[in-house]
Parts: C-alpha cells; sequence; structure tokens
C-alpha cells in the first residue's frame, strides 16, 4: 500500500492514490470483520440472550460506510483532475496496476471459497471485488495515457472505481439496514407464512406475526396462533413448527398456541 502511495505521487496518478486509499479502507474493514467474526462466534450469555452475531452486521455496515466515505473523496478529486489534469505517467500506472491484480486476484479467490450467508464475509469479500474491479480500470487508464497521451483518462477511471465503491456500500448499507430495524428476510414474506398456517386444520386465526433476522442465516419467527376449542395445543404447535422448518426454513420459532373462546363460554367472576 504505501508503495502504490509512492508510485501514486510520482506517476501523478489519481487512480493509482485512489487505490491505494481503497486498500488502506480494506485494511481496516477486513480487520474488523476478523475481530467481528471472533466475537459473533462467543455463545450466548448472560444478558446476551442471542449471542454476539449482531456484531458481524455492525462489521457489515462500517465496511459500508467506509466504501461510501472513500468513494466520496475520490470523486472530489477526479473532479478537480477533470478540470485541470496534470501529466501522467502512464507507465508507472500500467505497472502498478497490474500487479495489483495479480495480488487482488489471489486473494479473491481465496476468499470466494467461503460461504457468503456472512454478511461481514459478504463485505470484506465486496471489498477485495472492487480492488480487483479498480485495479483493472487503473491499468486500463494506464494504457490508454500511454496510447493516446490523454491524461483525462486517469480520473475517469478513478470515478469508475469510486462507482463501484458506491454499488458495493448501498448494497451492504441496505441489507445491515433490513436487520437492525428488523425487516423480514428479503426471501421470506410474512403474508405468506400467515396464510399458510391459517390454512392448516384446527387453525381459527394468525395474528401478531413477526420474522425477522437476529444475525446472518438466522430468521426467527413468533406469532399468536388461535384454534378450535377441541384441537390439542401441542400437537397444533408442532405441525406448525414443523410446517415452517419444512416450507420455511424456520428453525427459530415461538408460538403461542391457544383456543379459540367459545361464544357461549360461561365467564366466573371469582367472590370472596
Amino acid at each position: 500500500m504505501a508503495a502504490e502511495v509512492a508510485a501514486g505521487i510520482v506517476a501523478g496518478s489519481l487512480a493509482l492514490l485512489a487505490d491505494a486509499g481503497h486498500l488502506l479502507t480494506d485494511a481496516a474493514g477486513l480487520a474488523f470483520a476478523l475481530f467481528a467474526a471472533a466475537i459473533a462466534g462467543r455463545p450466548a450469555r448472560g444478558r446476551w440472550t442471542f449471542g454476539f452475531g449482531r456484531v458481524e452486521i455492525l462489521a457489515a455496515q462500517v465496511n459500508g460506510l467506509t466504501l461510501a466515505l472513500a468513494g466520496i473523496w475520490i470523486v472530489y478529486g477526479a473532479i478537480t483532475r477533470l478540470v485541470d489534469p496534470p501529466h501522467v505517467r502512464g507507465g508507472i500506472v500500467l505497472t502498478v496496476a497490474l500487479a495489483g491484480i495479480a495480488v487482488n486476484l489471489v486473494a479473491t479467490l481465496v476468499l470466494s471459497r467461503a460461504g457468503r450467508e456472512s454478511l461481514n464475509v459478504r463485505g470484506a469479500f465486496l471489498h477485495l471485488a472492487t480492488d480487483l474491479a479498480a485495479f483493472a480500470g487503473t491499468a486500463l487508464a494506464g494504457g490508454l495515457i500511454l496510447l493516446t497521451g490523454w491524461n483525462r483518462f486517469d480520473p475517469l477511471a478513478g470515478l469508475a472505481v469510486a462507482a463501484l465503491m458506491f454499488w458495493s456500500s448501498a448494497s451492504l448499507l441496505r441489507d445491515s439496514g433490513r436487520i437492525f430495524l428488523e425487516a423480514a428476510p428479503a426471501e421470506i414474506d410474512p403474508d405468506e407464512v400467515a396464510a399458510e398456517l391459517a390454512a392448516q386444520p384446527d387453525v381459527v386465526s394468525v395474528h401478531d406475526l413477526h420474522v425477522w433476522t437476529v444475525t446472518s442465516g438466522f430468521p426467527a419467527l413468533a406469532a399468536h396462533v388461535l384454534v378450535e376449542p377441541g384441537a390439542d395445543c401441542h400437537d397444533a404447535r408442532r405441525r406448525l413448527e414443523r410446517l415452517l422448518v419444512d416450507r420455511f426454513g424456520l428453525r427459530h420459532t415461538t408460538l403461542q398456541v391457544d383456543h379459540v373462546a367459545r361464544r357461549a363460554q360461561p365467564v366466573e367472576i371469582a367472590r370472596r
């Protein structure tokens, strides 16, 4: 990274400096992601009844914010250089960018083997993937500068890098924000779940249904279910839990199953 900063200053290349800044945010983001993954693996205890899984989601959100801030800095520098382009040494830009492509290609391939159900791992992968694309764009800009001598290819490559960073940032912030706001998982429709539960034998109504994500790959559901007066509440609960696992992949569920009140059911008031 230090070598890339030095090369960017010598070459007068915003694209290389942007890549170096991106690498700096990557290094900080990956370090936080590793720390978060270690914390998230701790078992639930005490007041932390759901464990520490959401530390990974916090890490993903921090990664998204750093990508956005770095992108804003690159856009500012690119606009300045489009207005008044400095001389850029295309040969240095091309050489350093090709070296960066080789290093990032290996790192991206290694991380791509890890499961990306974790939003934290996905954030780290997006950092490396955008690095790889950024170096490719920088290499292209360096080659075009060598061929044409038009120095504005360098800030244009910087803008392309910023666009990739904004896209990755928006994806991470959107998905982590949905988890923090306890929205239903994208692949589960709460209305469909309620309708499926209500369609089961003995079920009269389903209400107070909530579906949310505790952390990546950990969806949860809670609902109040009313069944016919003569139905077995425990048997109904077991059947509904099996349905939720088989049909929707919901394994962490809390169902309160009660009998619906008869219309003519007498109410007795205790007297002292």
